[in-house]
């Protein structure tokens, strides 16, 4: 347990450490939706959904955020106030790269959060607006026979997701003075 939380304290402080301008990009691409019409439309992919379930219904939740996606299909509201929030574990992700492609198609201005994955020919990074490195790329304990567990990608997102919650607050205080 305490090789675990000091490798998972390590990544978020990467995380705070070398994500600090993709972070206030990030905030400031989706305070747009909120200080205009549009809102913040939330997408994440298999076990990200945690972070998207977080932002709409945990204790802090992102203001003017709704589900990207309804009953597995894209909205049929969207328009250019809106702005996306795309959540993956790995920047290959390739129904991540999908969609994001179908949405920039359509105009709209997207950020993302994922780990970069280094050497691929597609990535999330190089289609979407802003993209925030969630850093987590193995399981972080190595076990006797060479294998290793424990990968906290929900955690990594979800501090990611809170730092471009925190930042977002404080460009809305910002606004309102």
């Amino acid at each position: 347990m305490k090789i675990f939380a000091t490798q998972t304290i390590g990544f978020l402080q990467k995380i705070a450490a070398e994500e600090e301008l993709a972070l206030e990009d990030g905030a400031r691409l989706l305070a747009q939706a909120v200080i205009g019409d549009g809102r913040i439309l939330l997408h994440g992919f298999h076990e990200m959904e945690a972070v998207v379930i977080e932002a709409l219904y945990g204790p802090d939740p992102l203001p003017k955020a709704a589900r990207l996606m309804e009953n597995g299909r894209l909205r049929d509201d969207i328009d250019e106030t809106d702005r996306v929030l795309l959540i993956a574990r790995f920047s290959n992700d390739k129904d991540a790269i999908s969609l994001a492609e179908r949405l920039k198609e359509q105009g709209l201005e997207i950020a993302a959060i994922s780990a970069v994955v280094k050497d691929e020919q597609r990535s999330l990074v190089d289609i979407v607006d802003v993209h925030i490195d969630s850093k987590l790329l193995k399981p972080v304990i190595p076990k006797d026979d060479g294998s290793r567990i424990g990968m906290p990608t929900v955690i990594t997102a979800s501090f990611a997701y809170y730092c471009l919650l925190l930042t977002m607050d404080d460009i809305l205080e910002e606004y309102a003075q």
